[in-house]
């Protein structure tokens, strides 16, 4: 379950809108890795949805997450 949770934060955080910006940092990937297995499990291999998720529960995310999401257009 970590590795499947870890992989959909990967691809959730590339998919996130970027202008100019290059994928996520590991440090970006860890912030979220908890409030993606907790509010949006069942989006684990979906980034779209995945996105959507982080942003529409942004004022439940801890703060680490809820600024990678706002710093990638969320």
């Amino acid at each position: 379950m970590k590795i499947s949770v870890l992989a959909a934060l990967l691809l959730a955080a590339t998919a996130l809108p970027a202008a100019a910006q290059s994928g996520p940092t590991l440090q970006e990937q860890m912030a979220c890795r908890g409030d993606a297995s907790k509010f949006c499990a069942e989006h684990v291999g979906k980034p779209p949805q995945m996105n959507a998720c982080l942003r529409e529960n942004k004022s439940k995310l801890s703060d680490g997450c809820r600024k990678v999401v706002e710093s990638r257009g969320g």
